[in-house]
């Protein structure tokens, strides 16, 4: 099962990394298949397959490896034709946006500018459309898979039957804690806001007066690390992702508009929006932090050992202290409560923490211990301090339906997805032209 998945997820995953050579790209191509009215090339099969080899190792030795990665790109290119023939749209700003994120990350693989277009034969600009076009057909199918499997489900007695199917197969639940915080950074001084107010404001100018764009001034003089490099665009965010004087000037403005100056306890903010999607709206940012080395970290160090103490001496719950107090607006909106990364659920691994924080809550001894202020350094940005309950410790454990029932249903539910992909995929095969050759 498991490289069934990994077969049908390489052809998006492997295509932006295998560079062709001038010699390779002069070779007349032998066409090994064509799907509607485009064709796949045996260079590209050669290349896929070589990459697989190096990235797989496991997969090295599998006889048919050639084959399913064929059958894996002549099944991508059929959902890109129905995804086209279904007129199937996606939002281009967000296309642009990753195609400059996976730009950067490419590029911390090669020693300078020189040696990427070299190794890829052609420009920085002509790799970066390169990128844009894969991430819009990978858009373009994935939105399309969703649009079809969006009403798909699984009962219980599904998910029950699949795990008796597979019960020798059921994987380890690694130790999950359950971690609720409360962050507070230290104040900031007049002096340190007017200093940050004055940058804005020459920032602001050089916006209305025309000389440079929102992305230039973002790239030039955001003090955001994350979105900086990418023109100071955030993406797609929800009400309760951002703090609350952002989310207010954010949702208020219409779209293409800049807003007047917008403060924060992170600094001062400039917000262009540019779009809207449901209940999202798209958005990018020009921030001046403040300078938070003469903070006055005396004091955040109080109030949370203040409400520490409260809290262990039952006159309120961290729950209603982390919705009043805490600078986190994400998880004080949960009432302290910290999720894993990209999900809803409430325990997560701690080995994804950062060492630090790792440290901090292994020394917690048992459900409803609270640690005292700490000093975080985060790799970027400013550092803060923070107070960490934790709520409930589960010990490793090979899954089980009772105490891992939601995993075991999304488990179920993948595989019944995955074998209505495959039935769905079949159906397209003979709606879309297609001749394979033999390899």
């Amino acid at each position: 099962m498991k490289n069934r998945f990994l077969i049908l997820l390489l052809p998006f995953l492997l295509c932006l990394f295998y560079p062709l050579t001038t010699a390779m790209a002069a070779v007349v191509d032998r066409i090994v298949a064509v799907v509607g009215s485009e064709v796949i090339f045996s260079s590209e099969l050669d290349s896929r397959e070589k990459m697989t080899r190096l990235q797989y190792p496991d997969l090295k030795n599998d006889q048919g490896l050639r084959g399913s990665i064929l059958d894996g790109l002549i099944n991508q290119k059929i959902i890109l034709t129905k995804a086209r023939l279904d007129s199937v749209a996606i939002n281009e700003n967000e296309v642009s946006a990753l195609a400059d994120d996976r730009l950067r990350q490419l590029s911390r693989r090669f020693a300078s500018k020189d040696a990427m277009e070299g190794q890829f034969g052609k420009s920085l600009e002509g790799i970066r459309r390169d990128l844009a076009d894969e991430l819009r057909s990978q858009q373009m199918s994935d939105k399309l898979r969703r649009k079809k499997f969006v009403g798909v489900t699984i009962g219980y007695d599904e998910a029950m039957s699949f795990y008796r199917n597979n019960r020798g197969a059921m994987p380890t639940i690694p130790e999950e804690v359950s971690v609720s915080q409360i962050l507070k950074f230290p104040g900031v001084t007049r002096a340190v806001k007017a200093d940050a107010r004055k940058k804005i404001e020459d920032i602001e100018k050089k916006y209305t007066k025309g000389f440079m764009s929102f992305p230039e001034l973002a790239r030039k003089y955001s003090s955001d690390p994350g979105s900086a490099q990418l023109g100071g665009d955030l993406g797609f965010v929800q009400r309760g992702e951002l703090v609350k004087p952002f989310e207010d000037a954010a949702y208020g403005l219409k779209d293409g508009k800049v807003s007047g100056i917008v403060e924060t306890r992170y600094g001062f903010h400039l917000i262009q929006r540019l779009g809207r999607e449901g209940r999202s709206i798209h958005v990018r940012h020009i921030l001046v932090a403040f300078d938070r080395s003469d903070g006055d970290e005396a004091e955040a160090v109080a109030l949370l050992d203040a409400i520490r103490s409260g809290v262990l001496s039952g006159k309120g719950s961290f729950a209603a202290m982390a919705g009043k107090y805490s600078d986190d607006p994400v998880s004080a909106s949960l009432g302290g409560a910290v999720l894993a990364s990209g999900s809803s659920r409430p325990y997560l691994d701690p080995r994804s923490l950062r060492p630090q924080l790792q440290k901090i809550i292994g020394g917690l001894k048992g459900d409803g211990d609270i640690s005292r202020p700490e000093k975080i350094i985060p790799p970027q940005g400013e550092p803060f301090y923070g107070i960490f309950r934790l709520n409930h410790r589960r010990l490793p454990h090979t899954l089980n339906p009772e105490k891992d029932y939601a995993q075991l249903e999304q488990l179920a539910l993948d595989d019944k997805k995955q074998r209505l992909f495959s039935e769905w995929v079949s159906e397209l095969r003979r709606e879309v032209y297609v001749r394979r050759s033999d390899i």
